[in-house]
This record gives structure tokens, sequence and C-alpha cells, in this order.
């Protein structure tokens, strides 16, 4: 049986995690030509404005526009073939009046939210998606434990024909990830910013005690060579990201120098990746270019 083209799908959200988690890895397998497919779940509608010069009535009064004009921007630059957008609103904080709103994301009915993400699935139908792992403690934010919440329930349903019936044909994904910094990643640009003479945005980050789950850590996909469209995907994301802020800080050189991947956790596979247990995967389609079903 002919297999389907490769297909990469991310869910994320709100715009601009998907510039600052995995960016690199959605341009390097949209350069060897893999569909790349990006999910988001929010409007960035809560997101306060960052950058000054963006700071202004129109910005503030449009921003759930301008947020989405900036995620179409990044989603070119990336090398994103296509955009969902899950359509709920924004959850905000805990104990914020935005996170009582019955539209937005943490509030809306479980089932709902999954069946809104297989349909989605089962239309792309990739062998590989790409989520956030539970985090309830380091970044609480409802979103990204939603995000979280529905990702292993819809990749088990996207498959089952008696799942969600109207949601399209059957589509079973093969692999599942989570993407996290590791606290090697975060170690190594700290150093690298203080050898380049900069002050250290992680400093904070060692101060809040960053888990280090690296033991957990699976994958690493070497990015180097696509960091400056990581770069300019961060700053189409105007209201978000400074020039001289936080991302900014040291050149790329620098930064792939210091560390040129980006990590993941392989969640669930049902393919033989050819991998030994304990060994690093470097291909994110490893056991899918010639799949061999282990389910």
């Amino acid at each position: 049986m002919t297999q389907p083209p490769l297909c990469l799908l991310q869910i994320h959200a709100h715009p601009d995690d998907e510039a600052s988690k995995g960016a690199g890895t959605t341009a390097l397998y949209s350069a060897r030509g893999v569909r790349s497919v990006l999910v988001c779940c929010t409007g960035g509608e809560e997101g306060d404005i960052i950058n000054p010069a963006m700071d202004r009535p129109e910005v503030r009064e449009n921003l759930h526009a301008v947020r989405l004009d900036e995620l179409n921007e990044s989603v070119r630059l990336l090398g994103y073939d296509v955009l969902h957008l899950l359509g709920y609103r924004d959850s905000g904080m805990p104990e914020t009046e935005a996170n009582a709103r019955p539209d937005n994301f943490w509030n809306a009915p479980l089932d709902e939210a999954v069946e809104r993400f297989v349909r989605i699935i089962r239309a792309e139908k990739p062998q590989v998606i790409i989520s956030y792992h539970e985090d309830r403690d380091w970044y609480p934010h409802p979103d990204h434990i939603r995000v979280w919440e529905i990702t292993e329930p819809a990749f088990e349903a996207a498959g089952d024909p008696d799942r969600f019936p109207d949601a399209g044909e059957p589509w079973q994904p093969s692999k599942l990830y989570y993407v996290s910094w590791s606290l090697g990643r975060i170690k190594a640009l700290h150093q690298a910013h203080l050898d380049y003479g900069v002050e250290s945005p992680f400093e904070r980050w060692f101060e809040g005690k960053f888990p280090d789950r690296d033991d957990r850590f699976t994958t690493r996909i070497d990015v180097g060579e696509y960091m400056s469209q990581r770069r300019a995907a961060l700053l189409a994301h105007a209201t978000q990201v400074t020039p001289d802020g936080f991302w900014m800080k040291l050149p790329d050189e620098v930064s792939r120098a210091a560390y040129p991947w980006e990590d993941f956790i392989l969640e669930r596979s049902l393919v033989d990746t050819g991998v030994a247990p304990g060994d690093t995967e470097h291909d994110l389609f490893a056991g899918l270019h010639n799949a061999v079903n282990v389910q």
C-alpha cells in the first residue's frame, strides 16, 4: 500500500508559541518537503503588549486581529503549509475575568475541544503530532494545560471509527511528541550569554528552580541552519517580542555554537523507531520512512 506523504502537525496554545517552541524544527522539516500543519487553539486576546513601539490605541483596541496578522506572518516565515484555528478565546490566567468567560479554551467542554482537534487530524493525516507535556508548576497557564489535556485523547480517538463518527474518516497518527526546553539547553544558553558579555535572561529561571526533567527527553533535532528563520518568526510577533529583548540578545551564530538543538519527549509511538533504548533519536519520523506498525 502506498504510504501518504509525510505530515507534521503541531498544536499550540497562542499566537507566538509556534515561534518559541519547535520553530527551527518546523523550518527544517518544511525545507525537507514534509507537509507542516499548525493548530492554534486561541487568539491570544489576553496577551500583554510587551513591545513599547506597539503599545498604541489602535493596537490595543484590535489586539485579536493584530495577533492573528502576526501569526500568519510567522507561519509564512517558518514554512507551514496550513494554519488551523481551533476557535477559542484566550483563557487568561487563573482568577482573572478572562478566565471566567464561557467562550475561552479552558472552559470549553473537553469532548467538544477534542472533537475539533480530531476533525483536523483526520483531515490532515499527520504521522507525527507535537504538543505540550503537563506542566502545572513551572508555567501553569490554563491554555497550555488544556492543550495537553486534549492532545492524547485526540491522538487515540482520531483512529477510532466509533469516536466522533461525524468528524471525518478515521486516521491514526503514529507518534506523539512533547516539545519543551531542557535544562541542558537553558544552562548552555545562560553560559553563552555570560561568555558573550551580556546579561542572561535565564538567571531568573534558575532562581525559580526550573525543573530538571532531562531524563525524559528522547529526541534532539539539530536546527542550527534554521535559527535565522526562528528569529524572524519571533520578531513577526511584534506585540510580544522586542528586537533587543529576551530572545534576541545573542547572535544566531553564538546560539548555534552553544546549543543548536531543539528537544522533544517521545510520549507515544506506534512504530518501531529503530532507536535503541537510552539512545537519542535525531529524526521525528524515525520508523516512519519505512513504517513498521507495532500497535
